[in-house]
């Protein structure tokens, strides 16, 4: 069976994090990214490399282009990345899923938000996924700026958890809030937060340079194991030239033990 990993210093570099991989109980052991790609206005060619690197069966990507061409610039990104696309995009305002090639995906929906007035269309893109006999649903969001309708669209992230009615689901995004704001301790009292529960790699999510903060997560129902989760600093292949020109956010890498159903 698959152990969880830690944090390995030494020369810049960290031990990579369990494979995918299907158990002989039929639980599989899943990667999800996590990516803000700041509509691909930057070096997409990096941006694709980061991506491969982290070898992840599911990415839940934020702020996905969202105006004429985004359907070109989506397919672009999953051929490079060597992914396919699954979900959202402009129809979701800007979150969208990628996944392999091992997914099976069930059933996708992209959901638009109550609009605040003077405030940006958000939405979510979410799918149920089956990788052999386990099912995961999956949301990619990214929230508001606003204290008040972010802590509103918490609430609904949780809510359309639910509707998923799924046993297990994981929720990756960008949530403009850090750990000891009031909307990410919403998620992670009813959530487990990957870093804070297994953590690995590099905690802070801003772009290199920028103040330290976390305000990029996964998050994982109950019952799902985090194997460990973070930025995939060090990570063989994942190098830092192209983590400052894919785009202004790191990438969150969690591995995960999804149980058979």
């Amino acid at each position: 069976m698959t152990r969880p990993v830690s944090v390995v210093t030494g020369r810049g570099s960290v031990q990579d994090l369990p494979r995918s991989a299907t158990e002989p109980d039929g639980s599989v052991v899943v990667r999800v990214l996590s990516y803000n790609i700041r509509s691909m206005r930057d070096d997409v060619a990096a941006l694709a490399r980061v991506i491969r690197a982290c070898r992840p069966d599911v990415v839940c990507v934020q702020e996905a282009p969202r105006f004429y061409g985004w359907r070109k610039a989506a397919a672009r990104l999953s051929r490079t990345s060597g992914l396919v696309y699954v979900s959202g995009g402009a129809t979701a305002a800007g979150p969208m899923i990628l996944s392999s090639l091992r997914a099976h995906v069930e059933r996708a929906e992209d959901v638009l938000l109550p609009r605040t007035p003077g405030l940006h269309q958000r939405g979510f893109a979410t799918a149920v996924l089956r990788f052999g006999r386990a099912r995961l649903g999956v949301l990619s969001c990214h929230l508001s700026v606003d204290d008040h309708e972010r802590y509103a669209q918490g609430r609904l992230v949780l809510d359309r958890l639910s509707a998923l009615d799924v046993p297990y689901a994981v929720v990756g995004g960008d949530f403009n809030d850090r750990p000891d704001g009031r909307t990410f301790g919403l998620l992670a009292d009813s959530l487990q937060d990957g870093w804070a529960t297994n953590p690995w790699g590099r905690e802070h999510t801003t772009r290199l340079g920028d103040p330290l903060q976390r305000i990029d997560a996964v998050f994982a129902t109950e019952g799902v194991e985090v194997l460990g989760c973070g930025v995939p600093m060090g990570l063989d292949g994942v190098r830092e030239g192209d983590l400052r020109a894919a785009t202004d956010h790191l990438p969150v890498l969690a591995a995960l033990r999804v149980p058979a159903v």
